[in-house]
């Protein structure tokens, strides 16, 4: 299976990262193909809602940034891993704008499944990101297999490491 994580934090040696390095770890040992897209550190615009692309674009956006990498990588994947810390109860706002981009597509064309991984130094934060994450998993016709999620008391500890990994060898 063709794998795409969007790695939604700036740090790229924080807590999300070390998550999304043992996750893929463990689908490839899967046999998995597994890429990682570094959303968090790109240049990424909001959706302008200039609807360009349902337009004169047919299904192309008209911005030009880093988006035009994510792109070509995203529209094949069978799963799309969302990776991002949580700072005020929902996703990265640099996940949000690669997330809306998809807007010119309207549906997925190749997904069928999905994970969420979540950090965050705070518990009980993460319903933003599980709600909107339910969502696209709805709209795509996607299914879910799974949400790791990790606050300070956890965060780069061997056990939850251990669990993004197993969650990533379990993968069928």
């Amino acid at each position: 299976m063709k794998i795409v994580i969007m790695n939604g934090s700036p740090r790229v040696d924080g807590n999300t990262a070390a998550m999304v390095e043992a996750f893929a770890r463990g689908a490839k040992e899967a046999g998995h193909q597994v890429e990682t897209l570094e959303v968090g550190t790109m240049k990424i615009n909001g959706c302008r809602s200039c609807n360009y692309c349902r337009g004169a674009g047919n299904g192309a956006c008209v911005q030009q940034d880093d988006m035009q990498k994510v792109y070509p990588v995203v529209k094949d994947a069978e799963m799309i891993v969302f990776a991002s810390p949580v700072y005020y109860f929902t996703m990265s706002a640099q996940l949000q704008a690669a997330i809306q981009r998809f807007y010119c597509w309207g549906q997925h064309p190749t997904m069928k499944k999905g994970v969420l991984l979540l950090s965050s130094y705070s518990q009980n934060v993460y319903d933003g990101a599980k709600g909107e994450y339910a969502g696209i998993l709805r709209y795509f016709g996607a299914s879910d297999c799974g949400i790791v999620t990790s606050d300070n008391s956890t965060n780069k500890t061997e056990a939850k490491l251990n669990e993004c990994y197993e969650l990533g060898r379990s993968l069928k």
